[in-house]
């Protein structure tokens, strides 16, 4: 299974017959998924983070519902439909059903599980969710290479913020650089020990050993525990920005951007800057007949950001983001393309 390629080129990554049993196995467990579910999925399925639904409805024989694109008002149609009990969704696929014009919590209402992958949902869009479809909102943190949180529906209003916490046979650790583990409320690595992980890299001895030593599997993303062993992600390693060397993470900024009336999705990069070697850019994409201009969300974003240092350099208003197949955006190509 190859790595969607977010930061870079994607690697291939090795999955055992047991470690698609363990899908099966734990995620049917955490998941609520039996044999009266009916499971909807909406798009690709050469990614891995549709094994996240694929494999525990094919252990339960449950009934699964397959869209070959994904479409908004089509999924909200097919839920009512087929009376789908669970779903799993990125968040750009989300925030595109809450604001569809055909949208209706009734019309979900048979929904037992609308999951969250891929990346954090903004905690406005949960809030909505949580007011809207309560006891329906799951959240998962993990990795192709095999390590992942869970937030359970019970969860998702008391540690609302939180990826979760570890499934059952997995631990997690946050490490310092120094590879000693951090307090509670402490950012460092995320690392994590699991039955659903890779034996390696597919002929990538190298970056094998980089990324699982001394059976831990180095995520490359930070975040922090709370007192109850809860997880909170920060941001991934290679997206943060140094700026004047203070380390500022996107993620921050973004939950900030977000909170604008008039978008609809925010992601933050960095950029060269003579002045402080790196600074924050802000894209942006906008609810359907709002309107803003770049300087305009440029000085409200400064005027509420929690530091100078995260005030942003520029906004970029996109019509959509770029992904990749898995729905990602690539932050990447962003960059890339700055100020061309």
């Amino acid at each position: 299974m190859y790595s969607s390629g977010t930061t870079g080129l994607p690697k291939g990554i090795v999955h055992t017959h047991y470690v698609r049993a363990m899908y099966c196995t734990l995620f049917a467990s955490s998941f609520r998924i039996n044999p009266e579910s009916i499971v909807l999925h909406a798009g690709s399925i050469v990614f891995n983070g549709c094994m996240v639904d694929l494999m525990p409805w094919m252990f339960v024989g449950g009934t699964y519902v397959l869209h070959e694109s994904f479409d908004a008002g089509r999924v909200i149609e097919d839920i009512a439909r087929w009376k789908v009990t669970h779903i799993v969704l990125v968040p750009a696929q989300i925030t595109a059903i809450l604001d569809h014009p055909s949208y209706t919590p009734e019309k979900l209402a048979s929904l037992e599980m609308l999951h969250n992958l891929g990346a954090p949902l903004h905690v406005r869009v949960k809030e909505r969710i949580n007011a809207e479809l309560p006891g329906r909102f799951y959240e998962l943190y993990g990795l192709t290479e095999g390590f992942m949180t869970v937030l359970d529906k019970h969860d998702s209003i008391r540690k609302l913020g939180s990826v979760g916490c570890p499934p059952p046979f997995m631990q997690i650790s946050i490490r310092r650089d120094d590879d000693s583990e951090c307090a509670p409320g402490e950012v460092g690595e995320i690392c994590g020990k699991s039955p659903c992980m890779m034996p390696g890299y597919y002929k990538r001895p190298d970056l094998t050993a980089k990324a699982i030593r001394g059976g831990w599997l180095y995520t490359g993303d930070a975040g922090y525990l709370d007192k109850d062993g809860y997880l909170f992600l920060v941001d991934r390693i290679k997206d943060m920005i140094i700026t004047g060397g203070v380390n500022v993470y996107p993620f921050d900024i973004e939950k900030v951007v977000a909170g604008h009336p008039a978008v609809r999705e925010a992601a933050v990069f960095g950029v060269a800057d003579e002045k402080w070697g790196e600074a924050p850019v802000a894209s942006v994409t906008l609810k359907a007949g709002a309107g803003v201009s770049p300087a305009e969300l440029v000085a409200w974003t400064n005027a509420r950001v929690d530091a100078k240092f995260q005030r942003i350099k520029d906004v970029v208003i996109y019509d959509e983001f770029p992904r990749n197949v898995a729905g990602k955006t690539l932050k990447r190509e962003m960059r890339e393309q700055y100020g061309k």
